[in-house]
């Protein structure tokens, strides 16, 4: 081991056993440092977890009320466009957010897609004969090294019942949508976070499936090396995974502003090690849940907006890889949990 490598280990191992979990942001969060801290959103799992079939889904209810009739302002950032994600295009050219959000595998956005149009017809019998047609947003990452995805095990009876179960109180890591998914070659996930701004809340929700082993950084800490070294991993592959982030605030934005605000994740991002590569899709959705039509002014007081969406972002990611539960599944496949990595080396 080599004098930086010994030093960089150290530093890891100090930051794990001070805090056996995520070390406090400089910003301040909700009182559960979670998206559900913004009032009136709701977030439910159905998780999957069988031998070979390791997925699920995850809805994330953004307000209450009829979203079809009464729509919420968003904007939408493509920060690497390898993604199946249904509803953006409409949302960046009208602005608005008509149905909630279902977050699944990569070959299971077409079944939720079909879930909440049945969802959005439920509650308004005159889609596509009276009025308009409805735009379903469904988010997607790829969970086949964990899941054999081919068997399209997720059901439009399971979207249905996360849709009719969603709660302020929800699990992270290893659930839902999450249940297959990696993290820079580690067990990914469901992960959570909000930030308070002022009177206002922004709350965010990543489902963490990208990243390359010798890039993570914890807390600023290179630790890649120190991480692959301790698991006796193969050479990490070329980035080709994915993350869907999803923020929601209360403050008055307006869908220009949220489509700025929703960029700002992409530093959150690289504080992890991330690069956006080739093969991964990075994509990032923000709302309101402030219906008035007002517009944050001036523009500047977004910046600290900016702040805590990078901020936020960077401790989801966190908070889903420290979340999660080692996982083996399909053909043997197994994705080690960092929080029993870091136990592992805190006992060596």
């Amino acid at each position: 081991m080599n004098a930086y490598h010994h030093v960089r280990l150290q530093l890891l191992l100090d930051y794990w056993r001070l805090h056996r979990a995520l070390p406090p942001s400089i910003l301040p969060s909700g009182a559960y440092d979670r998206l559900t801290d913004v009032p009136g959103v709701r977030v439910g799992h159905y998780t999957l977890a069988d031998a070979d079939c390791q997925s699920g889904v995850t809805a994330i209810i953004p307000a209450d009320g009829n979203l079809f009739t009464d729509p919420l302002p968003c904007g939408v950032a493509v920060l690497n466009g390898f993604g199946k994600s249904t509803g953006l295009i409409q949302i960046s050219e009208l602005g608005t957010l008509e149905t909630p959000l279902l977050l699944t595998n990569t070959l299971s956005v077409g079944t939720c897609y079909t879930a909440l149009v049945r969802h959005a017809v439920a509650e308004n019998p005159d889609i596509g004969r009276e009025t308009s047609t409805v735009n379903p947003v469904v988010l997607e990452c790829n969970d086949g090294y964990l899941n054999d995805i081919q068997r399209l095990t997720v059901s439009e009876a399971m979207a249905v019942e996360v849709l009719a179960t969603a709660q302020s109180d929800f699990a992270r890591g290893a659930v839902g949508a999450g249940r297959g998914m990696s993290c820079f070659g580690l067990k990914g996930g469901i992960g959570t976070a909000s930030r308070r701004i002022g009177a206002c809340m922004l709350g965010l929700l990543v489902l963490a499936n990208f990243g390359r082993l010798p890039d993570i950084r914890l807390d600023g800490i290179p630790c890649g090396d120190v991480l692959q070294q301790a698991l006796d991993a193969a050479p990490a592959p070329a980035e080709c995974g994915s993350i869907i982030i999803v923020m929601v605030t209360d403050a008055p934005l307006d869908a220009r502003q949220l489509t700025r605000l929703a960029k700002r994740a992409g530093a959150g991002l690289g504080r992890m090690g991330s690069h956006w590569g080739h093969g991964s899709g990075d994509i990032v959705l923000a709302c309101s849940t402030d219906r008035s039509g007002k517009r944050l002014d001036p523009e500047s007081a977004l910046d600290d907006f900016f702040r805590a969406a990078a901020d936020g972002t960077e401790y989801a990611v966190r908070d889903a890889l420290l979340s999660a539960e080692s996982v083996r599944g399909f053909r043997g496949h197994q994705r080690t949990a960092l929080a029993a990595l870091l136990d592992q080396l805190a006992s060596a």
